[in-house]
């Protein structure tokens, strides 16, 4: 799910460091433990919102579900329904489903939806920050499934994603949920997960804000303007993928 209803403004904002600068300057705090926000902060977009999406075009999901679930995500999109029980509620409506194949749509979803959507300089940061030792997490309040499908392509392995999940029975999701990340959860799920204080965390929204407040060093990465204002006030690092503004420009057929 996305971390926030409000859109970042990348196509409009300049380039507060250029790729090189910015990550060389991460590079140069020699951290051994970095956590990252997916959707919006590794790539472009709303994964949860988009794989609900493609799920129903590509008939994952049973008609009696999508009835339901398609007015109540409407809701949450007008601020009927609030943002965990919403990104909960996405993950539930698997219950059934061998998670196998919840598993490979995930991948396919990815590689059809969200791959073109990357942010090429975390890529190749996460890349740099692996060779040098550092320790990678990722922290989602969007489905495990496509949050792991992704983040593997940043180097990060499936043990290290904290993302929305349910308890799995015979090989079948349930509708019994283990966590669902977001805001102050995330800062707990870290605390509860991982036990160290992040040398750094990054994050798009205000729904990232509590994890961020854990690190040593934080950065907002393609902030809505909640977090930007947020980032000026504390001091953190704002970074504008240039890559960003090229994937906004394809989405908008430019």
């Amino acid at each position: 799910m996305s971390d926030s209803n409000s859109k970042p403004r990348a196509s409009s904002r300049p380039q507060k460091h250029n790729s090189a600068k910015f990550i060389d300057s991460v590079l140069a705090l020699a951290p051994r433990l970095a956590v990252f926000d997916c959707d919006g902060t590794l790539w472009s977009g709303d994964g949860g919102q988009d794989f609900f999406y493609w799920e129903i075009a590509h008939k994952l999901i049973a008609d009696e579900v999508e009835r339901w679930a398609v007015p109540r995500y409407a809701d949450y999109r007008e601020g009927k329904v609030e943002e965990k029980q919403m990104c909960g509620e996405m993950v539930t409506i698997h219950a059934g489903l061998p998670v196998a194949e919840i598993e490979r749509a995930a991948e396919q979803f990815f590689v059809e939806v969200l791959e073109p959507r990357i942010f090429l300089e975390m890529q190749e940061l996460t890349a740099k920050l692996l060779a040098s030792a550092c320790e990678l997490w990722a922290v989602s309040s969007t489905n495990e499934w496509v949050i792991a499908a992704g983040a593997s392509r940043f180097g990060i392995p499936r043990e290290r994603v904290l993302a929305a999940s349910v308890e799995v029975q015979d090989g079948l999701a349930t509708d019994r949920l283990i966590q669902v990340p977001t805001d102050e959860d995330k800062a707990l799920a870290i605390r509860k997960h991982i036990r160290r204080r992040p040398d750094l965390v990054f994050g798009n929204s205000i729904h990232d804000a509590a994890m961020l407040q854990l690190a040593s060093h934080a950065f907002a990465i393609n902030p809505n303007s909640d977090l930007e204002q947020i980032a000026q006030q504390s001091g953190w690092q704002i970074y504008w993928p240039h890559s960003a503004r090229q994937v906004a420009e394809k989405l908008a057929g430019g």
